[in-house]
């Protein structure tokens, strides 16, 4: 066999090898996981997986109240969004001037305030409508919660485009 002949065939051999190699070790649904399998760290479940033992009128109480709360903060979040718009054209600018940033900073910080002010008692009605769940033992950390309401933000539909909150 002649060398070049040789060394195209070992490339093409590592080629493939890699290919399913990558593969099988990003699964069936990519990287993140999805459709309710877990992810290479068993970080993603996967949005209807965590609303399995709901009832159909909790998980429409959830839906209802999420779309509630998107709605009474949709000029929020607008707003919020062309601050930062506006701060980041600040920071382009060719000498940026540190009294409109701070004056933009300022404003986009009272824009979050206002945002989480509403967002607490919209995270107290999801803790009322969603089972209790046992913490795990020695854990004081309120990640699952987090995890949960995740859930209840990406309610609405599986699309990635869905940016929740």
């Amino acid at each position: 066999m002649k060398r070049g002949t040789l060394s195209v065939m070992l490339l093409l051999a590592l080629g493939l090898s890699l290919t399913l190699g990558f593969a099988t070790w990003a699964g069936p649904f990519g990287l993140g996981g999805g459709g309710g399998q877990p992810g290479p760290w068993g970080q993603h479940r996967g949005h209807w997986g965590k609303f399995a033992n709901l009832t159909p009128e909790q998980v429409g109480k959830l839906f209802d109240l999420r779309q509630k709360f998107l709605d009474d903060t949709a000029s929020l979040r607008k707003e919020k969004l062309v601050k930062k718009a506006e701060l980041r054209a600040l920071w382009r600018a060719e000498n940026p001037d540190e009294k409109q940033i701070l004056t933009k900073l300022k404003e986009l910080n009272a824009l979050k305030e206002k945002l989480q002010e509403k967002f607490v008692p919209f995270r107290l009605q999801v803790k009322k409508i969603l089972p209790k769940r046992p913490a795990p033992k020695g854990s004081v950390s309120m990640e699952d919660e987090d995890m949960d309401l995740d859930h209840v933000m990406a309610l609405e539909s599986i699309s990635p485009g869905d940016p929740g909150l």
